[in-house]
């Protein structure tokens, strides 16, 4: 129709009969806000063209419309042109040429044409103010956000809906809840309605903290005002409730939402996907992928990456292959994250020779590794027994601009010491704590557990002295590693006093533990120890024969 009516307007043009101004104005109008760009344009000149005398309406229509496509250059010569042509730009341009500034960042430019505005005695209103104010709050600039609330006021301007809500959203986005909630009362106070974006912000900002109460008590209240929900709201809400495993309630709200006419969108489906993946429930996962499809919505490569997270971690690698082919067949490019996913995933099946294959392939198609890249690589390597190639890949790290962190650090230092490289493991710890890195407890523990092999008592106990001063709190492993050590080298009642050390503390020991002190007990002839010790572990409902296989890792 529109389209025939710009065409209606060419014949009549041929003719020398032209619609008066108005109508065309209208015309303009309601092209620009169906999207039709080129017909905007392209009747805007044709009206110029055919004479028709333009006003301060038919620019502001175009300079609104360049400013939401983003096309500032061609609003701004606009601007310059109807100065030009003698009309005085008013509030409404100006308010259309800061949005569109803010929109994309251009935060300066914003204040330059603010201020333009003011020199030319155009006095701001309360669409100005919230133009400027959603701007400096979305690309971070708060306390300038809030210079603009205050002079706002001082003008006599009272803050609306739009206002608050903004400053909500913004304190919400930087995990300002309390602030946000503040606002959101405050909002009350002076007796204005909160709408549905107001609520959106607070129940999504709940549920990423993790109040899901407070998210579901502000649903109930939404619902009560008699506000629908939107798919932003009701994604929100699936989230959260994805988030805590309580996906039962996720399915409901997932059906309350199709009744209630709202379609869902990528972003919802992503949240199921993760849901049911946390919840081991992959088969549900892979029918919202299918289902997805069938409704023509186009998985993006976070979705994909999601399903794939879960695949590895369920060891369904054929699966996760022909994914990544899926992946690569919708035209969809994958990244790092993805192979070093599925690389991680072959390394802890056992397959290296599969992970290392995955790399090669990561690397012919240009993508560059990480340090998460290496660390899976390292470590996988390491518990495959290569410790060479990943001295090797460690090495590298440097060579293309990458800087070993922690945890690669520590991936390198536990796999030296499992496989008795002792030495080079405590020169890499000890070049850890050369560039101020703190190493963790695995660092730690391995390190323990290497001198505690290697007959070194008593730095394995300084390294235990140094884990406490730090307030690093000892765990299973590390308690394991002492233990042992202790009881190989014959000092079994400090081995015994680290046991009731660790259990005071709350650290349950295990099998492995037990055994080990067990054996040397019987080895030195102290069945009534031994004895004891049996007994705590029926009490525990532990296993209590005393066969090698039983502890196959334990030597006495």
């Amino acid at each position: 129709m529109l389209e025939e009516a710009s065409e209606c307007f060419l014949k009549m043009r041929k003719f020398r009969v032209f619609p008066k101004p108005r109508s065309c104005n209208a015309l303009l109008h309601r092209l620009s806000k169906v999207g039709r760009g080129d017909l905007s344009r392209k009747f805007f000149k044709d009206m110029g063209a055919a004479g028709i005398k333009r006003s301060v309406f038919t620019y502001n229509i175009m300079i609104d419309y360049l400013c939401k496509e983003g096309d500032l250059e061609m609003a701004r010569s606009l601007f310059t042109q109807m100065k030009e042509a003698g009309f005085t730009p008013d509030i409404v341009t100006y308010n259309s040429l800061i949005d569109g500034h803010g929109k994309l960042g251009l935060l300066d430019e914003c204040i330059c044409i603010f201020e333009q505005m003011k020199d030319a005695d155009c006095d701001p209103d309360v669409i100005t103010y919230n133009a400027l104010i959603n701007c400096f709050c979305k690309f971070e600039r708060m306390p300038k956000a809030f210079e603009f609330l205050h002079e706002m006021k001082a003008n006599g301007l009272k803050p609306n809906v739009v206002t608050y809500s903004t400053f909500i959203d913004a304190f919400c986005k930087e995990g300002m809840l309390q602030e946000a909630i503040k606002f959101f009362v405050d909002m009350r106070r002076v007796a204005l309605t909160p709408n549905e974006f107001t609520y959106t912000s607070l129940i999504d900002a709940n549920c990423k903290a993790g109040n899901l109460a407070e998210a579901l008590k502000l649903v109930e209240e939404i619902l009560q005002a008699g506000i629908k929900l939107n798919v932003v709201t009701y994604t929100a809400l699936l989230d959260g409730l994805c988030e805590e495993g309580r996906m039962k309630e996720a399915e409901e709200v997932f059906r309350a939402m199709l009744n209630a006419g709202v379609a869902p969108n990528q972003e919802t489906y992503t949240a199921l996907v993760h849901g049911f993946i946390k919840a081991k429930e992959m088969e549900y996962a892979k029918d919202i992928l299918k289902e997805m499809k069938e409704k023509c919505i186009k998985p993006d490569l976070l979705l994909y990456g999601t399903i794939l997270w879960g695949l590895c971690n369920e060891s369904r690698l054929e699966e996760a292959k022909l994914l990544i082919g899926e992946i690569k067949e919708s035209g969809i490019n994958t990244n790092a994250v993805i192979y070093t996913t599925l690389m991680d995933a072959y390394f802890k099946s056992g397959q290296a020779t599969e992970a290392l294959t995955l790399l090669e392939e990561m690397l012919d198609l240009g993508l560059i590794a990480t340090e998460v890249t290496y660390c899976a690589l390292i470590d996988g390597l390491c518990k495959s027994g290569l410790v060479q190639e990943a001295m090797h890949h460690f090495g590298r790290m440097s060579e293309i601009g990458l800087q070993p962190n922690v945890a690669v650090y520590t991936a390198l230092v536990d796999g030296l010491c499992k496989n008795n490289c002792f030495e080079v493991a405590k020169k890499l710890f000890d070049e850890m704590l050369d560039k101020g890195m703190m190493p963790d407890k695995i660092a730690y523990t391995a390190l323990i557990d290497g001198n505690m092999k290697h007959g070194n008592l008593q730095e394995a106990l300084n390294l235990r002295d140094r884990m406490i001063e730090i307030g690093m709190e000892l765990d299973l492993h590390a308690y394991t590693a002492l233990i042992w050590g202790l009881s190989h080298s014959g000092q079994v009642q400090k081995a015994r006093n680290l046991l009731d050390e660790m259990i005071g503390k709350g650290v349950l020991p295990d099998e492995v533990v037990y055994m080990c002190l067990i054996k040397k007990y019987y080895a030195l002839g102290k069945v009534d120890e031994a004895l004891e010790l049996q007994n705590e572990m029926a009490k525990r409902g532990m296993i209590t024969g005393l066969s090698d296989h039983a502890v196959p890792s334990v030597q006495t």
